[in-house]
């Protein structure tokens, strides 16, 4: 039997039984595969019993007794992991023979199993050997695939140690807090908040580790955290060291303790039903020269069918100097990292603030120590910065795209664009320009942020992709861009492209399919409704500054929702009679600290001042549930959509609102400025807020107080709504929120969204109710949410009296189109018969179907 042996050239391991070998990375199991646990090697066993790969100390035997640690003699800890999935078994099949704290020697027996038993009732009996203290140890697997006990396994060598990340280094000194959390994140630990982690961990200088079952990641790599895969509802063990690890503590709780404010999730279209991914279902794929697929950007659009393929440069895998190597990656990554940041300033400055979050995320995997420490080992082992680069991202790669998670499955394409990235410039090549037609129907198995954005230059009439999700980046940058965009097609997309490329194809984006092989009819009818959609687009946006007066001789404002100055301009640009919701909330997040009075003053009379004299409704800060501040922890709830936001936040947290107050009375022409307060529930919360504006204004000398009004979000306001309106200046609905409260519907359950929709016959009621009682009180009624810009809700909206509707801004002069030709007294005669109907699906119908019907003026109308 040949002994382990420690010298200057390193650590020998012998096999610790007869099977056979295989790489980690093919390890059907993500976090062993994906090294987050370290490097090593895997064996399926081909006989019952393990024993110890060198002499050394049995430092920790799992209770579940599947996993062994090892500690070397002058070497680094081994984890031998008895298969996969074994510790659900409970130690059942296992005897352990060895005991904490022993010394063991090379080739001693630790443990029998009964492999029959293991191999039924376990994922796999494939046996991690894993090096847990990787530092300073370069790994020589064995060069056969079938090992004889007392074979060699591996060799160790000495190496210097790569350097620490941020994070790591930080652990030097100060106070150490552990926490268990529980996460509730709903899509998991994906790359966004994994990025903030590291971020939080930068920013207090401290070190963040988080445990879940056996595996441990620092905060320090997004790749190992993300290899955690970590969903909601999961506990997860916080460990914090350093001198600000209470700040530390108190920012990773409102991360990982609190839903995210989603952005990758699709929306449905304004609590309708074309966003939903039943959608590719309910075409029927089968049907001849027709291909269904997931909508991720709707829309219709017609033209040539243009393949796209992407492929990898080719590279040298061997390396002629391992030292010019090292430098050519350092290099490459510093200018792709510069490249980075100059994309992520262009998106900012043209106002795309989605891709530039996206580029943002790219640029902290760049950041990540671990990709490239483990690139450093393999270009020591003789590969080329190329070779290693391409290999490590592959491995993480497969190891996002296997994820049942779809977020972080999503996730890979993020990772090819990386890989492909940072090979050019390791190559000194550049991106070939694409050479498409214009108005293309463009086809290809999945693209990568940085590819759309080039294709995307070539004007393109849609996309279809073979791969890809509704949640993926390339999903919200077409939805960005309005780019119909279908994806998830499978593979008889590319065997069709093939055939058909070239021929006039049709995408139908509102429906999830791509015809092939349209007639001429077809194909005229779709340029005809194309045509007409262009002429009614430049025609309301021709008479969007002109008032929106339906056929009837009803006048309606129509607003716009912005989130700071600069879409305040293009909500002017855009013809809005004046700002429905200014969301203050987004003034005080991604920061690390409070906005002063000051920074708000100018940032709320900048939006005052972009709306030349129309009035602007800024809501106070509503913090909560779904949006969190670092700096702002809340105690974890079990229900955050219920606790302490909004209102209830700002009553108790008072120097967050009278600073945001105190901003908003400083302010120049105040009669054009009007302040909403969130989440109220009644009277008295409203009374609560006024008393705190005139004790501030008072201090100031002021004696003209900005318009107060409340938003109408929970049921119990509505039904309080006579009440508000006698103390209040204005109602405004959130059509969003007043529809989860109502039906105990959360808005982002993928189940349950398609039913979350405002045509509820429940929701209208309480809508009228609302209505109602302010026109007794003569208080005007606005509507902000989501509905107002709904191609059917916003008709109801307007018919039950409401006087303002408030859309994103690029839907404005559409809604003010509309608007002018709605009959509304007919349709408001028609309504209350279907506030009777059984769900929103009813009303929906009924609604289309009037409104489909009246498109013509009657007679004596003009």
């Amino acid at each position: 039997m040949t002994e382990s042996a420690v010298t200057e050239a390193g650590i020998t391991l012998i096999t610790p039984c007869r099977g056979l070998m295989l790489p980690l990375e093919e390890v059907p199991d993500p976090v062993f595969a994906g090294g987050s646990l370290g490097p090593g090697v895997a064996i399926d066993p081909l006989e019952s019993v393990l024993r110890a790969p060198c002499a050394g100390e049995i430092v920790r035997l799992a209770r579940t007794r599947h996993a062994i640690t090892l500690r070397c003699e002058e070497g680094p800890e081994l984890l031998l992991h008895l298969g996969l999935d074994t510790v659900a078994l409970d130690g059942e099949g296992i005897e352990l023979l060895v005991h904490e704290g022993e010394q063991v020697s090379v080739g001693q027996t630790l443990c029998r199993f009964d492999p029959e038993l293991l191999a039924q009732r376990a994922l796999s009996l494939i046996t991690p050997i894993i090096i847990t203290e990787d530092e300073g140890w370069q790994i020589v697997p064995p060069t056969e695939d079938k090992l004889e006990s007392g074979d060699v396994l591996m060799h160790l060598k000495p190496v210097a140690s790569a350097s620490s990340s941020p994070t790591e280094s930080a652990e030097t000194s100060g106070p150490v807090l552990e926490a268990t959390l529980v996460l509730a994140l709903v899509n998991g630990l994906h790359a966004r908040p994994a990025a903030r982690l590291r971020d939080i961990a930068t920013a207090h200088s401290c070190r963040i580790t988080l445990q879940h079952d056996d595996d441990t990641a620092d905060a320090g790599s997004l790749t190992r955290l993300m290899g955690l895969g970590l969903s909601g509802g999961d506990r997860v063990s916080v460990r914090i060291t350093g001198e600000q690890s209470e700040q530390a503590l108190a920012d990773v709780r409102a991360l990982l303790e609190q839903p995210e404010l989603s952005e990758a999730a699709p929306q449905h279209h304004n609590n309708g039903p074309w966003l939903d991914e039943t959608a590719a279902e309910e075409n029927d794929a089968s049907v001849p020269g027709r291909l269904a697929g997931l909508v991720a950007s709707p829309g219709l659009a017609c033209g040539p069918l243009q393949p796209l393929g992407v492929s990898l440069p080719e590279i040298e895998p061997d390396a002629r100097d391992r030292d010019a190597e090292q430098v050519a990656l350092q290099q490459a990554c510093k200018a792709l990292q510069q490249q980075l940041e100059a994309d992520i300033a262009e998106a900012r400055g043209a106002q795309r603030s989605g891709e530039a979050d996206i580029f943002a995320a790219h640029l902290a995997w760049l950041e990540d120590p671990d990709l490239t420490q483990r690139s450093v080992r393999l270009i020591e082992e003789g590969r080329s910065a190329a070779f290693a680069w391409r290999d490590v991202l592959d491995t993480e790669i497969k190891q996002l795209a296997a994820s049942d998670n779809q977020l972080i499955a999503a996730r890979a394409s993020d990772l090819r664009d990386l890989q492909r990235r940072l090979l050019l410039k390791l190559l000194g090549q550049e991106d070939d320009p694409l050479d498409l037609p214009r108005g293309a129907i463009v086809v290809t198995d999945e693209i990568t942020p940085s590819q759309f954005i080039a294709l995307c230059q070539t004007d393109p009439a849609g996309l279809c992709l073979a791969g890809g999700g509704t949640t993926s980046h390339v999903a919200i940058l077409a939805r960005s861009r309005g780019l119909p965009c279908l994806a998830a097609m499978g593979d008889r997309l590319t065997q069709q492209a093939a055939q058909h490329e070239g021929a006039s194809v049709i995408l139908d984006g509102d429906h999830g399919c791509l015809e092939l092989e349209p007639d001429e009819a077809r194909l005229e009818q779709v340029q005809s409704v194309l045509e007409a959609r262009r002429i009614a687009r430049h025609e309301a946006r021709t008479a969007a500054d002109q008032p929106a007066v339906t056929r009837d001789g009803v006048t309606l404002e129509v607003a716009a929702n912005v989130a700071d100055a600069s879409e305040a301009e293009q909500a002017y640009e855009q013809g809005a009679d004046g700002i429905g919701l200014m969301r203050s909330e987004f003034l005080f997040m991604a920061r690390e600290s409070a906005p002063t009075m000051e920074e708000q003053r100018a940032v709320y009379q900048a939006a005052i001042e972009a709306m030349h004299g129309r009035p602007v409704i800024i809501r106070t800060l509503d913090i909560g549930a779904d949006k969190a501040l670092s700096y702002l922890p809340l105690p974890a709830v079990a229900n955050p959509a219920l606790g302490t936001r909004g209102v209830r936040l700002l009553n108790a947290h008072g120097g967050l609102l009278d600073d945001q107050l105190r901003a908003l009375l400083a302010v120049d022409a105040p009669e054009r400025l009007r302040i909403m307060v969130p989440m109220v529930t009644d009277v008295t919360d409203l009374r609560a807020v006024r008393q705190r504006l005139e004790i501030l204004a008072a201090e100031r000398g002021i004696t003209r107080l900005p318009a107060l009004g409340v938003m109408i979000e929970v049921p119990a306001a509505a039904l309080s709504a006579a009440s508000l309106a006698r103390e209040a200046d204005f109602l405004s609905i959130g059509t969003n929120d007043l529809t989860q409260y109502t039906l105990a519907m959360d808005r982002e359950d993928a189940v349950l969204a398609g039913r979350a929709d405002v045509l509820h016959p429940a929701v209208l009621r309480l809508i009228a109710m609302t209505v109602e009682a302010a026109r007794g009180e003569d208080c005007w009624v606005g509507v902000c949410g989501a509905a107002a810009g709904d191609p059917l809700a916003w008709a109801a909206l307007a018919a039950l009296g409401v006087n303002e509707l408030s859309v994103e801004p690029a839907r404005v002069a559409e809604i003010k189109a509309e608007l002018r030709s709605l009959d509304l007294s007919a349709l408001a005669k028609a309504l209350p018969a279907w506030l009777t109907l059984d769900e929103a699906r009813a009303v929906r119908s009924a609604l289309g179907d009037w409104l489909a019907n009246s498109n013509e003026p009657k007679e004596g109308q003009s």
